[in-house]
């Protein structure tokens, strides 16, 4: 099972019994016999060049009921054409799938019809917004209403009616779904499940996309339909399995939508809260006031379109009170712990922040907004007094300008944080080129300013072929040298092949204040190689053997974590899968005591670990999978 290795760390884990191991083959020994019956050899229809869709103007919007009942939905013509992404890449869609597109002035909708053939087919659990739907079956919309060929908006829904959204940035997978799921968009949605499968309406404000009036639009879409029950995922382009939704340079497009908008964007959303405070009057023995003492805040925040696709966010004594709580996470590495974003006001647009340092979602960050208004020990909100953000695009260029003031509070002295983001698409492939720069001041003797800036690039070649490359550097009081970071990568897909490999070498005084950064002081090198075969065998799909190597010195070559893998896994037809660490060998080096708990610490010392386990998942239906794993490490130590 391959896992973070950049989040490693040694800790000891008992051995399982041989008869957990035995339980385990035989799961897994079983799917070769039970499950669907093998298909006969076929042959995937190339891809075509470019799809079309055409959207109709309505003057009046579409009853938005769940169904298709509405006869103003059968003016659209249907988009029908859905072919397999899994199991059988480019074949025709085992189930029908229609789509119409309608618009009027203010609104784009979608009609939705998921044809199936059995009766109770659909499957159909998750009531939560924004959580996976992975186990249910669900349909998808993406739009890349800029046109960048790189970022785009996800609209998820699920035959209940349950919604998620996202924003894909220069093309990245999600973690687990298609996109990151922490921006949250205003639209409506309504799904019926019927005697043959499906339906739901989808509306979307074109003020949710940052569009504004426009003549002759076009815009990137894409559609995806997963059917749970047979594993199975269609689209309506890029059905390519190297590619899928998240590939938005290979998107449709979106033609027909024509003088949309009533005027200008512009959102006001003020608060104030009130209260009051009574101390008795032995609270003087506390060094307290006693008495009553009215409570009162209040502040604005205000989105303005400047033009179409460039907005601007203001905000003043900003209230973060609604945003998301995170997820508890325990430290058991000498590293640390990144916090995704949940903040609306920094999630707005923040793809044109993005500065990856490094490959892969969870990489390192030039730029990191939970560095604002945050404090980074305790994670309580320091104030911000206020700020301005612009973002979208500007004469061929995606553009993002952001300033912020935040005042002091306990230990945090006041601080402003300018920061510039630009990036150039190239050859409409999903390429760009990009520069980026921070600047933060604040009331901190030791340390009243650090500066950071960077140049990055992204080259999408033959489709399958990715190389991405940057290179940054830092400016703080104190620290002379040391202070640049380089790296490069590549990533290379195809369906029995997946290999990356990146090299990075960050200085020892390499410090952005304003980003995330895992380590310093690294001569990082990473590759990973997957081979994959689709054997002709009853209900298995796909096996996979995967090996990787990370070896990570400092800048003086004395090794600091070390880590080689090698894996095997098996993913079966009906959705169950094994996902086995033949061999996992990993070493790390503290140079400082590590405190895991209380008064629990790890000394010094070079502690070297190798693991093996074996993991057994069951099919993922309705009722919930299950998992099983068995694993057994050794640990030892070099003082």
């Amino acid at each position: 099972m391959r896992t973070s290795w950049n989040h490693r760390c040694p800790c000891r884990v008992n051995a399982h019994t041989e008869l957990a191991r035995t339980l385990l083959l035989i799961c897994v020994l079983s799917q070769a016999t039970l499950g669907q019956k093998p298909e006969p050899a076929v042959t995937a229809n190339p891809e075509p060049a470019a799809r079309i869709a055409q959207a109709l103007r309505v003057e009046q919007p579409p009853r938005l009921d769940g169904t298709l009942d509405d006869p103003i939905w059968q003016q659209a013509a249907p988009i029908t054409d859905f072919r397999q992404r899994e199991p059988y890449e480019g074949q025709p869609a085992t189930e029908r799938t229609e789509v119409r597109v309608l618009y009027s002035r203010n609104e784009v909708y979608f009609g939705v019809a998921c044809h199936d053939s059995v009766t109770d087919g659909p499957v159909a659990t998750q009531l939560r917004r924004d959580v996976t739907q992975e186990l249910d079956d669900y349909f998808e919309i993406v739009i890349d209403s800029r046109r960048d060929r790189r970022n785009a908006y996800v609209f998820q829904i699920n035959p209940l009616g349950t919604q998620r959204d996202a924003l894909i940035t220069d093309e990245q997978e999600g973690d687990t779904q298609d996109g990151n799921p922490g921006w949250d968009g205003v639209w409506t949605s309504e799904a019926r499940i019927t005697s043959d499968g499906w339906t739901a309406t989808v509306a979307i404000p074109f003020a949710t996309l940052n569009f504004m009036r426009s003549r002759d639009v076009v815009w990137g879409v894409n559609f995806k339909r997963f059917i749970r029950r047979k594993n199975e995922e269609d689209l309506w382009s890029g059905w390519r399995r190297t590619f899928g939704a998240t590939k938005i340079s290979q998107a449709g497009e979106l033609h027909g939508i024509n003088e949309i908008g009533s005027g200008r964007l512009f959102i006001v959303k003020p608060y104030v809260l009130g209260g009051f405070s009574h101390l008795p009057a032995n609270a003087t023995a506390s060094g307290l006031n006693p008495g009553t003492t009215a409570l009162h805040t209040g502040g604005v925040d205000i989105k303005v379109g400047l033009r179409s696709n460039l907005v601007a966010n203001l905000t003043a004594n900003t209230d973060f009170a609604d945003s998301d709580v995170d997820v508890q996470q325990f430290n058991l590495t000498p590293y640390k712990l990144f916090f995704p974003e949940k903040r609306q006001f920094f999630l707005e647009n923040a793809g044109v922040f993005d500065f990856p340092l490094g490959l892969g979602s969870n990489a390192d960050q030039l730029f990191f907004s939970r560095q604002i208004g945050i404090d980074p020990v305790t994670g309580q909100q320091v104030p911000i007094n206020g700020g301005a953000k612009i973002t979208g695009s500007l004469a061929g260029f995606e553009l993002g300008a952001m300033d912020i003031d935040t005042r002091s509070s306990g230990p945090n002295p006041w601080a402003n944080y300018a920061v510039l983001r630009l990036k150039r698409s190239l050859w409409g492939t999903g390429s760009y080129v990009g520069v980026m720069g921070i600047d933060k001041r604040s009331g901190d003797v030791a340390s009243s300013f650090n500066q950071t800036s960077g140049a990055d690039g992204r080259f999408v070649l033959f489709k399958d072929l990715v190389l991405n490359g940057y290179a940054a550097q830092t400016r703080t009081p104190g620290k002379p040298g040391g202070q640049s970071n380089l790296g490069a990568g590549l990533n290379f897909r195809s369906n029995w092949l997946d290999l990356a490999a990146e090299h990075r070498k960050v200085g020892p005084n390499f410090n952005p204040q304003v980003g995330f950064l895992e380590r310093t002081d690294c001569i990082c090198d990473f590759a990973d190689a997957t081979f994959k075969v689709r054997p002709a065998v009853a209900g298995i799909r796909e096996l996979q053997f995967e090996g990787f190597v990370f070896h990570a010195p400092d800048t003086h070559h004395a090794v600091q974590t070390q880590e080689w893998q090698t894996t095997f896994r098996a993913d079966f037809h009906n959705g169950s899968y094994t996902d086995d660490d033949i061999v996992d060998v990993f070493a790390q080096r503290l140079t400082t005591p590590f405190n895991i708990y209380k008064n629990v610490n790890i000394p010094v010392g070079v502690y070297n670990w190798a693991r093996h386990q074996l993991t057994y998942g069951s099919p993922k239906i309705a009722d919930g999978p299950c998992s099983f794993s068995s694993a057994s490490a050794v640990i030892t130590t070099e003082g």
